[in-house]
């Protein structure tokens, strides 16, 4: 396996019930490590601009919504095959289908506010990677 990275979101959700530590606990467990990583309040361009492939989609607006209700903690994750290690363990997209020990299990309140993003594959980890971060701020 190589060593890759991906990016990662803890959403709203998370920061609002002050989980971040517990969720950054999870990742670093599942054998990742956080190279990266800043709290911010996304504008909604930014967040228009990052869920672009949903536009068309009737939750969009919603999703929008949610994610500029309150502060993100962006990331950069790194790891062997590290796009799919942090797929495991955030858990299927809907809580209740998520296996036990996902993030998404423990700590999403719905599907809507289902606590973080991870990238789905290499190449669009480095479009989502450079819309938060400079190469001088990911330290590995």
């Amino acid at each position: 396996m190589a060593l890759q990275r991906t990016f990662s979101i803890l959403k709203p959700d998370v920061t609002r019930r002050s989980l971040t530590g517990a969720v950054n606990a999870k990742i670093e467990a599942a054998g990742l490590r956080i190279v990266a990583q800043k709290r911010v309040l996304m504008t909604r361009r930014e967040a228009e601009t990052f869920y672009a492939v949903h536009k068309e989609r009737p939750f969009f607006g919603e999703l929008v919504e949610f994610m500029t209700s309150g502060p993100v903690v962006v990331q950069v994750l790194e790891g062997e095959d590290a796009i799919q290690r942090y797929r495991d363990v955030m858990g299927a997209t809907n809580p209740e289908k998520a296996a036990a020990g996902t993030i998404r299990k423990e700590f999403a309140v719905s599907m809507g506010e289902n606590s973080v993003h991870g990238s789905d594959a290499p190449e669009t980890a480095a479009v989502e990677i450079a819309q938060f971060f400079s190469g001088n701020e990911i330290v590995g």
